[in-house]
């Protein structure tokens, strides 16, 4: 984008093609200024019937006179562009501008009827005339000139300093995604390590006990960990798949809490190839167990199901523990913070004096 954009800039403001367009112009409007300043000049009564060699030598002339006067008025804006650009004391770069290109219009003129006419004592009211109208003329090309060129260098300033502009946005939005990406891979690693360290004790109790379980249980604790390190790359994941993962991690709760803690999962099929960031359930199911009691005479009941077709309910019971932990903010923050950056959803968070509930949106 910002190549095609210098490659038009470069093609519609180059100076070859500037210095030829200012010729033309200066070449017409000598014609059409002289010709509406003096319509009555017997110059134009009998023009038509002119030979093919006045004619000719006349085209001739006014081109030549109309490149020098516009190569004379380009060098007059190149030289205050470097001492004194537009954008520096406008004001005074327009009085001087034009100062500067009436003064040599006017010399310009009286050197060429000088060189050619011959003016003297002797030069006739009409010849004067002519002499007037043939600055006017100038002045004119000059200034039209003039103000072709520096509508072309502000057009020139004004287009690279908004190629310049979209190239630092452009720039701004890719480190803004490139932040956003490697802050999303920083939420995705926040797997808790107590979670790895609960489950290894509890497989070497199994192992002990009964090598069956223990067998069962490091299948779904292989399982659990494989997810979690494939998953952790990726930012999304079915419906279907995040609930399979919960299996094998549910498992391995019930077989670390007993049954100090109930699930509850009604989920449409119609939903499942919907979309929640990976291990959103994980973290819910970690966080409703961390910050409530799980005891069997009064187990915690956790319920997972959707509302509609377009959002994901985690719900559980109240019951606070007597020695409140100090949260880590892995949970219920690390979900809020992908959501952000995944999307304009937003997560809702229900609190009563029963229950505690999380409504995801699902993608």
């Amino acid at each position: 984008m910002i190549e095609n954009l210098k490659k038009i800039n470069k093609d519609l403001l180059s100076p070859s093609k500037t210095r030829f367009f200012i010729w033309f112009i200066a070449f017409i409007v000598f014609y059409l200024v002289y010709y509406i300043s003096t319509p009555d000049s017997p110059i134009w009564k009998d023009y038509l019937t002119k030979s093919l060699s006045f004619v000719f030598y006349d085209i001739i002339s006014v081109l030549l006179f109309s490149i020098t006067i516009s190569e004379i008025s380009l060098a007059i804006d190149r030289s205050l562009n470097k001492r004194l650009p537009w954008h520096s004391k406008p004001q005074k770069r327009l009085f001087f501008q034009t100062f500067f290109q009436i003064i040599v219009s006017i010399i310009l003129v009286i050197i060429i009827y000088i060189i050619f006419y011959k003016i003297s004592c002797t030069t006739s009211v009409e010849e004067y005339i002519e002499l007037g109208h043939c600055i006017a003329t100038n002045i004119i090309i000059s200034l039209i000139i003039s103000g072709i060129n520096t509508g072309n260098y502000l057009l020139k300033n004004w287009s690279e300093a908004t190629t310049e502009a979209t190239q630092l946005k452009l720039e701004a939005s890719e480190h803004k995604q490139a932040a956003m990406e490697a802050e999303l891979q920083a939420l995705k690693l926040q797997i808790d390590p107590h979670f790895i360290f609960n489950n290894l004790s509890v497989l070497s109790e199994l192992i002990l006990e009964d090598q069956q379980q223990g067998y069962e249980f490091t299948e779904n604790f292989a399982k659990v960990y494989r997810y979690m390190l494939i998953n952790s790359k990726k930012d999304v994941i079915t419906l279907e798949e995040e609930l399979k993962f919960l299996q094998s991690y549910i498992y391995l709760i019930q077989k670390r809490i007993g049954s100090g803690v109930q699930f509850s999962i009604q989920v449409d099929k119609t939903i499942l190839e919907k979309k929640v960031p990976s291990l959103a359930l994980q973290f819910l199911v970690e966080n409703a167990i961390k910050h409530n009691q799980t005891a069997k005479n009064r187990p915690l009941h956790i319920e997972i199901f959707n509302s509609s077709l377009n959002e994901l309910v985690v719900s559980n019971d109240i019951i606070p523990l007597v020695n409140k932990n100090i949260s880590s903010g892995i949970g219920l923050n690390n979900i809020i913070n992908r959501y952000k950056l995944l999307s304009e959803l937003e997560p809702k968070i229900e609190i009563t004096d029963q229950s505690y509930t999380v409504k995801i949106p699902l993608l």
